[in-house]
């Protein structure tokens, strides 16, 4: 990467957001930290700022489509054209069946994870095709390759997969590119609160990995970082899995035989 950049980090005031903020930052990298948590987003500028680094926090819930044309409007006006947007917010979900699940709660999801990332790619691809450049990540999930019990979460990042895929090829003839990761299990605040009240399994999840190690959200922040950067310069359409081996070992493991030692 050379010269500063405007970046857009949605979600950026915990988990993958905020490690993905703090990394960007690092890099040197202006960083707008935007997040429904206005407080929280001001203590990750804050951090940033200490640091030496430059970043400002953004009120924004990515389900207001009116919010997000105004803040990415503000921010192009008055500091430059985005260059690198992370869609980092999100909904988690715990486990119900499509027959029995909560549609107000389905919905939700669906404002956030899925139309929250379209809208926020939306306003600063404009940006980005002007500029003719740019960079766009978008948080999938290893949900994005394999069903789940998790039933509004699952297809929204399916979805995901499918909106990078037809923004790369529409957005690649003006030099911007579409890119995200599929993290695995990692250790943000939501998935830690899940491992405290019983609902997820912490030996399952290593378990279920080809590696025996926690997913941590500088994990994810260190691969959406390359995706960004000149390193991945012909890299685009791709959702990156991070998830320590997950996707390998969980057929891997369930095959019916036991390979010969």
């Amino acid at each position: 990467m050379s010269g500063k950049r405007i970046a857009v980090v949605t979600g950026g005031a915990s988990g993958i957001g905020e490690a993905t903020a703090l990394k960007l930052a690092a890099a040197g990298d202006k960083v707008f930290v935007a997040d429904v948590n206005r407080e929280a987003a001001e203590a990750v500028a804050a951090r940033i700022s200490a640091a030496g680094g430059e970043a400002m926090a953004e009120t924004l819930d990515v389900s207001d489509d009116a919010a997000i044309e105004d803040v990415f409007a503000r921010i192009g006006r008055d500091h430059g054209s985005v260059e690198v947007l992370v869609n980092s917010a999100g909904l988690v979900q715990n486990a119900e069946t499509v027959l029995n699940m909560d549609m107000d709660q389905n919905d939700r999801i669906w404002a956030v994870n899925y139309r929250g990332t379209l809208q926020c790619s939306r306003a600063a691809g404009r940006q980005m095709k002007e500029k003719q450049r740019g960079n766009i990540i978008m948080i999938g999930s290893i949900n994005s390759y394999r069903p789940m019990p998790l039933a509004a979460y699952n297809p929204g990042k399916v979805a995901i997969k499918g909106l990078l895929e037809v923004m790369a090829a529409e957005l690649g003839p003006h030099k911007v590119r579409v890119n995200g990761v599929a993290p695995g299990y990692t250790m943000t605040p939501a998935i830690q609160s899940r491992i405290d009240s019983g609902k997820r399994d912490p030996q399952a999840i290593l378990d279920m990995q080809a590696l025996n190690t926690f997913i941590q959200p500088e994990d994810i922040a260190d691969g959406i970082h390359f995706l960004c950067s000149d390193a991945a310069k012909t890299i685009t359409g791709v959702l990156l899995p991070i998830d320590a081996g997950w996707l390998a070992a969980t057929t891997y493991n369930t095959y019916p035989a036991k390979p010969d030692a």
